[in-house]
C-alpha cells in the first residue's frame, strides 16, 4: 500500500471512534469530519467539508491557536480547556493538533469534550435513582388503591341507609375525595401501561403537540427547527405525546412574565451516544427550549422525582411520569438551565445498542 494516507482507507476507523476527528489540508480547509465531530459540534460534514476551519470555528473569537502553531512549527500541539465557538453552539474541549507526513491531509485535530465522562455518570445516577423512586411509588400506589376501593364502597352503602341531608353531604365528600385519590394513584401508575409500539414520525407527534399548545397559549411564539432527514422511530405514539405535551406546557408556564416568550422545538441526530450503561450508534434528540428565567438551583437535582414541583399549583408528577415513559423506551430526559435559556432534551434510540445481543 502507498505510504500516502488515504482518507477513505481510514474513514471506517475514524467513523467508529468516540473522539471527534477533523482533517485539514495545508490551507486549513476541512477535508473530513467523523460522526463524533458532527455530534460534538452539532454540524453536518457535508456542509462543512471544503470550508476553511477558521471561517466556522473560532477560539473565543479568534482563529484556532493550535492549527496555526502546528502548521508553523510542524509539531504536535495540545491545548486544554479551550472554548470553541461555532455559529449555533459553543463547547469547552481539550484538543490536540497533529501534523501528518506523507498524507493527503496535513493536520489531524482530536477534540475531547471535558465534561462528557461526568455527564455519563450523572445520567447513570439519574436513571438509577429514577428507577428506585418509581418502584417505590408503584408499590405505595398499589397499597393505597386497594383499601381506597373498600372505603368508597362502604361510603356508598352507608349513603343508601341515610335519610338526613346533612349526613348525606358527608358521604358525598368521602366518595368525592376517594375518587380524587384514585385519580392521583392512577396517574402515578399510568406510566407503567404496556407500550403499544409502532413506527412513528416524531415530527408528526411534535406538530400535534405544537398545535394543541398554540391554542392554549396564543401569546407564546412556538418555533420549530426540525431535521427533515430523521427516520421513523419505533415507539408508543400516545405515551410520547404525553411526554411532549408535559414538557412543552412546562416550558410555556416558565415564560410567565417574560418579554417575547418563545419556545423552540428542535430535532437532531446524535451518534455514538451513551445512555446508562449502553452506547447507541444513532439516537434521536428532541430539544424543548424556552427563554424563561430558568430553573431554581435547589430544584435542579431532584426535578424528576415524584411530588417535586416549582409551581405552587403543580402536582410534581408530570416530569416523573415523562421520565418513566422515556426510560421504558430505553431513553432519557435531561436538561440544562440558565436565565433566558432552559433546554429539556429527550434522547430516544433508533435501534439496539452497540453491546446488545442479537
Amino acid at each position: 500500500m502507498s505510504p500516502t494516507m488515504s482518507i477513505n482507507f481510514y474513514q471506517s476507523i475514524f467513523d467508529s471512534m468516540n473522539t471527534a476527528i477533523i482533517l485539514l489540508d495545508d490551507d486549513s480547509t476541512i477535508l473530513y469530519l467523523n460522526p463524533s465531530a458532527e455530534y460534538l459540534f452539532q454540524v453536518s460534514a457535508k456542509r462543512f467539508v471544503g470550508l476553511s476551519i477558521n471561517a466556522v470555528f473560532s477560539e473565543e473569537g479568534f482563529a484556532l491557536e493550535g492549527v496555526e502553531k502546528a502548521l508553523k512549527v510542524g509539531q504536535r500541539y495540545t491545548k486544554r480547556k479551550a472554548l470553541i465557538r461555532l455559529p449555533l453552539t459553543e463547547v469547552q474541549v481539550d484538543y490536540t493538533v497533529t501534523p501528518l507526513v506523507d498524507s493527503e491531509s496535513k493536520l489531524l485535530i482530536e477534540f475531547d469534550l471535558l465534561d462528557r465522562a461526568n455527564q455519563i455518570r450523572k445520567e447513570e445516577m439519574l436513571v438509577s435513582s429514577q428507577s428506585v423512586a418509581q418502584d417505590m411509588i408503584r408499590g405505595l400506589a398499589h397499597e393505597i388503591k386497594n383499601p381506597l376501593g373498600g372505603l368508597r364502597g362502604a361510603a356508598q352503602l352507608l349513603q343508601r341507609e341515610l335519610t338526613d341531608a346533612d349526613l348525606l353531604e358527608y358521604t358525598d365528600i368521602i366518595i368525592s375525595e376517594a375518587d380524587r385519590l384514585r385519580n392521583l394513584v392512577d396517574r402515578l401508575l399510568g406510566s407503567y401501561q404496556s407500550l403499544n409500539l409502532s413506527c412513528i414520525n416524531i415530527h408528526e407527534v411534535l406538530e400535534y403537540t405544537r398545535k394543541l399548545i398554540s391554542v392554549e397559549a396564543q401569546d407564546v411564539a412556538i418555533k420549530i427547527d426540525y431535521d427533515p432527514s430523521l427516520p421513523e422511530l419505533m415507539a408508543d405514539r400516545e405515551q410520547l405525546l404525553q411526554v411532549f405535551l408535559n414538557l412543552v406546557r412546562n416550558a410555556v408556564q416558565a415564560l410567565d412574565g417574560c418579554d417575547h416568550p418563545t419556545v423552540i422545538l428542535r430535532t437532531r441526530i446524535q451518534r455514538h451516544f451513551t445512555i446508562g450503561n449502553h452506547q447507541y450508534p444513532v439516537i434521536l434528540r428532541v430539544d424543548i427550549v424556552d427563554n424563561g428565567k430558568g430553573i431554581d438551583e435547589h430544584l435542579a437535582e431532584k426535578l424528576f422525582f415524584p411530588m417535586v414541583s416549582g409551581r405552587a399549583e403543580g402536582t410534581g408528577l408530570g416530569l416523573s411520569i415523562a421520565q418513566s415513559i422515556v426510560n421504558r423506551h430505553r431513553g432519557l430526559i435531561n436538561f440544562s438551565s440558565e436565565p433566558m435559556k432552559t433546554v429539556f432534551s429527550v434522547y430516544l434510540p433508533f435501534g439496539e445498542s452497540d453491546d446488545s445481543e442479537s
